[in-house]
């Protein structure tokens, strides 16, 4: 799978886990010179709290376009530190 936005590959894995219609790619998978952290947080009551990631891809920013859970409850275990996206990045094969 690929996460694509501004006509750049931003993560590629065949690992990918899905949970709620969502791609979670394994952090060792994106190309971190996209990804900043962000100030943003949010809760998630059977996953935990998600941090995130603004992307910046050849002068455009997508703010908050990337999540994770650092720590997860024991039910999202699987998606401890990986990485999924929303906000236009298009998942793809």
């Amino acid at each position: 799978m690929k996460a694509i936005w501004n006509n750049q590959i931003l993560a590629e894995s065949n690992d990918t886990i899905i949970i709620e219609n969502n791609h979670y790619f394994p952090k060792n998978s994106i190309k971190e010179e996209y990804f900043k952290e962000s100030n943003k947080s949010t809760h998630c009551p059977w996953k935990g709290d998600a941090s995130y990631y603004s992307i910046y891809v050849d002068g455009e920013s997508n703010i908050d376009a990337a999540w994770y859970y650092p720590k997860t409850s024991h039910a999202a275990k699987p998606i401890e530190g990986y990485v999924a996206f929303w906000k236009g990045v298009e998942i793809s094969e």
